[in-house]
């Protein structure tokens, strides 16, 4: 166990997902010592509405896991979390923010049925978002009895059954009491593990999940702080004095028509939580500072988007083609859908990496689709797509996921 020169940037980002009001948050905060439910709508409501991320670090002695250090217990790991929303109405946020987890935590409550409906569509996100390694934690079991809490444990391994989850740790918690907290970080020491990741003669590719403006209103405007944007790096290295390109851009609308212009920054600091770096490479979630107009970056509005070195992106598409990776149905707590072939121009949400994008389908057959987009996005052959369809009930739903061609 190597207990020496943990890096400043987090190693791996780990997911916490699960449906809406079963402990996502409050077990961020057992983690991390922090409540990422920092938005005015989210506080007034009480749900996870934006990607929350944050980070922590494991300790140990050799044997025991602790989120405290002392003269036996060593850093030993740092980890980002990502906190993303379980309502059903924002599950594209919780898709985006699934394109730069590495591994996840699925929190299912003890004290109601399983599964719940987002219970079972984040499960599927974190499956066609390639996912491998998922620990499950049944929250909440201090609210019921022994023999409920059985009983929801047998609904659970019933739920994974057949999914990727379906050998996963399962840990009983109570993130009211903070219990099984050390059985919970040996697991996510030892089941997750570290990736390797080539940092070596690549162009920089970053995700960006969150972008936003730091200032306070009412800030004295010769001190304004330059836009911030926020995300994963999956490649290669940035370092303070960069010269980034960020795609697709900002939309300008001129004469009825609408095109897209990349923005150009500079990297003017580099944060990893509350720590400063002066490179930053793949791994954990990082906070660039630039010196665009905060304009720019507010109220999320580059979320989706890709920055690397001015001059590497190539051009957004308004065309996607990728092969067919879809289920036989589509099940939802009141319905189970068929996934029927498609038509001509019907609807399509997509999401692609971390943007969201509707388009209609221009040709279509058993093993690939071809959808015409109304907003570009960035995408390389490979990269995988998240595909929602229309039902009944005039909701999106998931129906499985595409390769790019």
């Amino acid at each position: 166990m190597d207990t020496e020169n943990i890096p400043v940037q987090p190693t791996i980002n780990m997911g916490i997902v699960g449906h809406v009001d079963h402990g996502k948050t409050s077990i961020t905060k057992i983690l991390s010592g922090k409540w990422t439910d920092t938005h005015s709508e989210e506080k007034k409501r009480g749900i996870t509405i934006k990607l929350g991320y944050t980070n922590f670090v494991i300790y140990s002695d050799g044997k025991e896991y602790s989120l405290k250090e002392s003269d036996s217990f060593k850093p030993v790991r740092k980890i980002s979390i990502v906190d993303a929303p379980g309502h059903e109405s924002f599950m594209a946020t919780m898709i985006s923010g699934a394109a730069i987890m590495d591994y996840a935590l699925l929190v299912i409550a003890a004290n109601e049925k399983c599964p719940q409906p987002q219970t079972i569509e984040h499960l599927k996100t974190l499956e066609i978002s390639g996912i491998e390694k998922v620990i499950v934690i049944q929250n909440k079991v201090d609210l019921v009895t022994k023999d409920s809490a059985i009983e929801n444990y047998r609904q659970i391994k019933a739920f994974l059954k057949g999914t990727i989850a379906e050998n996963s740790p399962i840990i009983p918690f109570s993130a009211q009491y903070g219990s099984n907290v050390n059985v919970l970080l040996n697991k996510i020491y030892n089941y997750f593990g570290i990736i390797k990741r080539d940092e070596k003669d690549l162009h920089p590719l970053m995700h960006i999940i969150r972008s936003f403006d730091i200032n306070k209103p009412g800030d004295d405007f010769r001190k304004l702080k330059g836009g911030v944007i926020g995300g994963a790096i999956t490649k290669g290295i940035l370092k303070i004095g960069d010269e980034i390109e960020i795609k697709p851009g900002l939309q300008i609308v001129r004469d009825g028509r609408v095109t897209f212009k990349p923005v150009i920054a500079k990297v003017c600091a580099i944060r990893s939580d509350s720590e400063n770096l002066s490179t930053a490479g793949p791994g954990g979630s990082i906070a660039i500072m630039t010196g665009l107009d905060p304009t720019v970056t507010k109220t999320d509005s580059l979320v989706g988007q890709m920055a690397s070195i001015k001059g590497y992106l190539p051009e957004p598409l308004m065309t996607l083609k990728f092969k067919n990776f879809f289920f036989d149905k589509v099940i939802t707590s009141s319905k189970d859908y068929d996934v029927k072939s498609f038509v001509q121009n019907e609807p399509l949400m997509l999401i692609v990496n971390s943007l969201t994008t509707v388009g209609s389908v221009f040709k279509a057959n058993p093993n690939s689709t071809e959808v015409k987009l109304r907003k570009p996005v960035m995408a390389f052959e490979g990269d995988r797509v998240v595909v929602f369809k229309r039902f009944d009930n005039n909701k999106w739903r998931i129906i499985g996921h595409g390769l790019i061609e």
